[in-house]
């Protein structure tokens, strides 16, 4: 076969063609070729954009709104205290007035219902005949006593931070460790999985007492770590005191109350630890090894000894 018989007709066709030409052939289509309008040069790409935007207006509209709407997300997400849910709603924690006429901002919470919500920026308060509750589902559960301030400072993903001015509360959460923080005068509760109560009266002075789990207790670099059935008295300027179990001897209380003051003479001092040294327990190893890091340096090693005999 001529080989240009496939292109233009000339030469010889090869019988196999002929036969699938014949079978083809009452497909043919016999009609004139359509004429298509030829896009005209005038403008030249001025005339091609209107053109081609007139056709692809509504996708580029649709994506620039998308991008809009992803960059106000982010913006949102990023805002310190707030977060969007997959429900569009702002992440909140939601008040309920078990008692009395507790109130968030100048808006009081109707008694029996969790209508109220504290928001990032807002504070709860209650007075002396005022008792409530909050919830936030990935944090936990708040029980503010009566005469307590409360304030919300930050609440996104991971992370919720809150300030307790003055009063009490009961805190029972479950977010992972070190998600909720709560901030006092003198110090900064870390969460670390637990239940917990926090007392701060109106001079800064404050109480931690834990029933479950542990407790970060915090000021400046001084540390303490409460675990369940401990406490620990906090105040201003000298931050978290050392750490004792509430079943701890009477004496042994009373000396770190000596220890953890500002302003103790050295003789005070040394009847104190000797107090503690002597009347403690192998539980109150907790006691002792916080106060490792706490006495000067020639101090340490009675308590390294009871430690060791402990």
């Amino acid at each position: 076969m001529n080989g240009d018989y496939l292109w233009d007709g000339t030469g010889e066709p090869d019988p196999e063609i002929r036969k699938l030409e014949a079978a083809l052939n009452p497909l043919r289509h016999r009609r004139p070729a359509p004429e298509f309008p030829v896009v005209p040069e005038a403008g030249g790409i001025a005339a091609r954009i209107r053109w081609s935007g007139a056709r692809f207006w509504p996708a580029i509209a649709g994506v620039a709104a998308g991008l809009v709407l992803i960059a106000a997300l982010e913006a949102a997400l990023r805002t310190p205290g707030l977060r969007l849910e997959q429900d569009g709603a702002v992440s909140a924690w939601e008040v309920t007035s078990v008692e009395g006429s507790p109130r968030v901002e100048n808006r009081t919470v109707a008694a029996g219902s969790a209508t109220g919500k504290l928001l990032p920026g807002q504070t709860l308060e209650t007075d002396s005949q005022s008792h409530a509750s909050l919830r936030a589902e990935e944090f936990g559960e708040i029980n503010v006593e009566p005469g307590t301030r409360l304030r919300l400072l930050d609440l996104g993903s991971g992370n919720s931070r809150l300030a307790l001015d003055r009063g009490a509360i009961q805190a029972s959460i479950w977010a992972p460790p070190g998600e909720f923080v709560i901030h006092t005068p003198s110090a900064t509760a870390v969460d670390l999985g637990c239940s917990y109560t926090l007392q701060v009266d109106d001079s800064g002075n404050g109480l931690l007492r834990t029933s479950l789990g542990w407790v970060g207790f915090k000021l400046n670099g001084h540390e303490s770590f409460i675990p369940a059935g401990a406490a620990c008295t906090t105040r201003p300027k000298t931050g978290p005191g050392t750490p004792y179990f509430e079943d701890a001897p009477a004496v042994l209380r009373a000396a770190l109350t000596t220890l953890d003051a500002e302003g103790t003479s050295s003789a005070d001092h040394a009847a104190a630890l000797r107090s503690v040294l002597t009347h403690s327990r192998k539980k109150d190893a907790l006691t002792l090894w916080h106060l490792l890091s706490r006495v000067p340096e020639a101090e340490r090693s009675g308590g390294i000894d009871r430690l060791a005999k402990l």
